[in-house]
C-alpha cells in the first residue's frame, strides 16, 4: 500500500497574514501576532489602547487578508442587546415575523469601546463568546465558524464607562496592550499617508486575501496536535496557582485561565515553528493571557502595584522545567 503524502502545512498562508497586514498597519507586530494566535485556538481578544493607534484598522485589514467576514459595533450607552444579536421584525407583505441577523453573525466582530455600554448589553455577548450561538426569543441560532470577538477599551477615560465584570473578562483569551509606535514607525505612517494611503479602503492599499478560512481550519488542527510535556503543564498550573497565593492579589487565575494558557502556548509554539511547547512559549504568552484575570488588591493598586508587575515577579520566581 502506497503511503499518501501528508497534506501541506497551513504555516505558510497563516504567516503570510503578517506581511499582508504590514502593508497598511505599522508598529503593531506583537498585537497582530496575538490576534493570529487567538484565531488559531478560537480565542477572543481585548485590546486596550488610546484612540488613534490603528486598532480598528488592524482588525479590518486582518479580516481582508484572511478573506473573512468583518463587522464593527460601536458600543454606546443607548445600545440595546438586540442591536448586537438581531431581532424578529414584522414582514408587512404576509404579516409574519422574520429574524434579522445582528452584526454578531460574522467571523471577526470588533466590539469598539465595549466598556461604554451598560452591563445588560455587554452580557449579550457572553453566550456568543462562550457557546458561539445566540438565543433570541427562545431559539438558539449558531454563529459562523470562525467567530472571534475583538473588543477595545480606552485605558484613560473612565467617566461614563461600565467596567467589564470578572466573568466576562475571563472569556477573553488575551488582553493585549496597544501602545504608541516608535519614532521611526510613526514617521513611516506619515509617509504612507503622504503617498495616498486611505485607511478606510485597505483593498485600494494593496491588501489582498493571502489565506482562507480553510487554511485557518487546517492550522487549528495542526495547533491541536502540538505536544506538551507533563512537566510543562505542571509549570502552567504552578504559575496560575501562585497568583491565588500571592498576598497582593485579591482574585487569582481560574482553571479556565489555566486552560487558556495551555492553548495560547500551543498556538505560540506553532507560530514559532516548534512541534512542542517549551517554557519559553509559556512565558511569552503568560502576561497577555493572565493580566486581566489577576485582580490586585485596591489598596496596593493605589500604591502602584499592577497585574503585570505581579506576573513579572511570579515568572522570575516560579521555577520552570529544564
Amino acid at each position: 500500500m502506497v503511503d499518501q503524502p501528508a497534506p501541506p502545512s497551513a504555516h505558510g498562508p497563516i504567516l503570510a497574514l503578517r506581511e499582508e497586514v504590514a502593508k497598511v498597519v505599522v508598529g503593531q507586530d506583537g498585537t497582530l501576532s496575538g490576534l493570529i494566535a487567538a484565531l488559531l485556538v478560537r480565542g477572543h481578544v481585548l485590546l486596550e489602547g488610546v484612540p488613534g493607534v490603528a486598532k480598528t484598522l488592524l482588525v479590518k485589514t486582518l479580516a481582508t487578508a484572511l478573506n473573512a467576514r468583518f463587522a464593527r459595533v460601536q458600543f454606546t450607552p443607548d445600545l440595546m442587546p438586540s442591536d448586537v444579536t438581531g431581532q424578529s421584525i414584522l414582514d408587512q407583505s404576509d404579516g409574519s415575523f422574520r429574524f434579522r441577523e445582528g452584526p454578531v453573525f460574522t467571523n471577526l466582530l470588533l466590539a469598539d469601546e465595549i466598556n461604554r455600554t451598560p452591563p445588560k448589553t455587554q452580557a449579550s455577548l457572553l453566550e456568543a463568546m462562550e457557546e458561539r450561538q445566540v438565543t433570541v426569543e427562545g431559539a438558539a441560532r449558531p454563529l459562523p465558524d470562525p467567530f472571534v470577538v475583538i473588543a477595545t477599551q480606552n485605558p484613560i477615560e473612565y467617566e461614563g464607562t461600565y467596567p467589564l465584570p470578572e466573568a466576562q473578562l475571563d472569556r477573553f483569551m488575551f488582553k493585549l496592550l496597544v501602545g504608541y509606535p516608535s519614532f521611526e514607525q510613526e514617521a513611516g505612517i506619515l509617509a504612507r499617508h503622504q503617498a495616498g494611503l486611505d485607511p478606510h479602503d485597505v483593498v485600494a492599499a494593496g491588501v489582498r486575501a493571502v489565506a482562507t478560512l480553510d487554511d485557518l481550519d487546517r492550522a487549528r488542527q495542526e495547533v491541536a496536535a502540538i505536544q506538551v510535556e507533563p512537566t510543562v503543564m505542571q509549570y502552567m498550573v504552578a504559575l496560575c496557582r501562585a497568583t491565588r497565593d500571592t498576598p497582593a492579589v485579591q482574585l487569582g487565575v481560574s482553571p479556565r485561565g489555566a486552560a487558556a494558557l495551555l492553548h495560547a502556548s500551543k498556538a505560540w509554539a506553532w507560530l514559532s515553528g516548534r512541534p512542542f511547547v517549551t517554557p519559553d512559549e509559556v512565558k511569552a504568552v503568560a502576561k497577555p493571557v493572565l493580566r486581566h484575570r489577576v485582580l490586585v488588591r485596591p489598596e496596593l493598586e493605589l500604591e502602584g502595584t499592577t497585574a503585570d508587575g505581579v506576573l513579572d515577579s511570579l515568572l522570575s520566581t516560579v521555577p520552570a522545567p529544564r
